[in-house]
């Protein structure tokens, strides 16, 4: 045979291989009779150390083998991330810390082979995004491609954290994935908008899945400490001044931790293309109305003190979960007395000293 025939020949044969490698991943994908997937699977969940990343990797290792990764920054105190490492490893989670930017976490992950990937990496916060943009683009805008680029590599679906901060500051609601997203008003909101671009040309060019969870104002146990739940159940604890900022008026969708999970987990289940989907509690509470939950469960008046608002917030964040319940079956479940009530008591428990 000669040996431009037998090379075109080669190529045409590695082109099957790889055809038919490509379907049995996709094939894998698939639900069956209409019902999510339960089969025990490989998961890499990124931000495995953190607040959500460590209740979801605790979750999933009930039922799949889950690698988590996490670089275990000092945004908060690396104390608080050691017990939730502690945690997800009595779950039976493979904790390794890597940061998600390396290229050795790259070949990890491509090593790995996950079927999913979990992408909850990311610096989280508005007002210190305000100060830090670069680094908040490193992580979150390169971080994410370099996890993408990896899921190219495995074929693996994708399932990435998002924010509501990505719908800016509005009046109207409920915000709904079909709404315009052009102006964000933090370098953090910027940020995670382009990660959500980010996914959908990977799934473009790669024919791979990936949905995007717009996550609505989380709290619960393992908060972070900079965040108003925990420090709210913190300040009136300890009788200290609560820093309000505004006439306390301003509206949150907060979201209990553990329904968050049940999103993600549910979103695991239902790989379809591009996909962008809110997940909140359908419930806005204002403000004041928050720090009167507060007081209720720790059982003391907050001593309030105003500051004006700050750079960055946005007066009003509501869900419109309608998709995430039609599509997903997503069901948030917790109230926000229950769920305060049970962050307070891990508040007592374990975390007193988070910093």
């Amino acid at each position: 045979m000669p040996d431009k025939i037998k090379q075109a020949f080669n190529d045409v044969k590695d082109d099957i291989e790889e055809l038919k490698k490509r379907m049995t991943r996709l094939e894998s994908h698939e639900r069956t009779d209409g019902q999510a997937r339960n089969d025990h699977q490989r998961i890499l969940v990124t931000g495995a150390a953190g607040f959500i990343g460590s209740h979801t990797a605790e979750t999933l290792a009930e039922h799949h083998e889950v690698l988590g990764v996490d670089n275990v920054n000092d945004y908060y105190t690396e104390e608080q991330k050691e017990r939730n490492i502690a945690a997800i490893r009595n779950a039976g989670v493979r904790f390794e810390r890597r940061d998600i930017r390396d290229e050795t976490t790259y070949e990890r992950i491509v090593e790995f082979d996950p079927d999913v990937i979990i992408h909850i990496a990311a610096m989280a916060g508005v007002r210190w995004s305000i100060d830090n943009p670069e680094e908040y683009i490193d992580v979150n805008v390169t971080g994410t491609q370099r996890v993408l680029s990896a899921a190219e590599a495995s074929e693996a679906f994708t399932v990435m954290a998002s924010s509501s901060s990505v719908y800016g500051a509005r009046d109207d609601a409920p915000f709904s994935e079909d709404d315009a997203v052009d102006h964000q008003v933090s370098p953090y909101a910027a940020t995670k908008r382009c990660a959500e671009l980010l996914a959908q040309v990977h799934e473009h060019l790669n024919d791979l899945p990936v949905t995007c969870l717009r996550f609505f104002t989380v709290y619960g146990p393992r908060g972070r400490p900079n965040m108003a739940p925990y420090k709210f159940i913190r300040m009136v604890d300890n009788d200290e001044e609560l820093t309000r900022y505004g006439d306390g008026t301003s509206a949150r969708d907060y979201t209990y931790v553990d329904d968050i999970v049940q999103g993600i987990t549910k979103a695991m289940q239902n790989p379809n293309g591009y996909e962008l989907y809110n997940l909140g509690n359908n419930d806005v509470v204002e403000l004041n109305d928050f720090i009167a939950t507060v007081e209720d469960v720790v059982g003391k008046d907050a001593n309030i003190v105003e500051l004006p608002e700050q750079p960055g917030d946005v007066p009003l964040t509501c869900a419109d979960i309608s998709k995430a319940q039609d599509e997903l079956g997503y069901n948030p479940q917790t109230s926000l007395e229950e769920g305060l009530t049970e962050m307070y008591k891990w508040y007592k428990k374990e975390g007193k000293d988070q910093k």
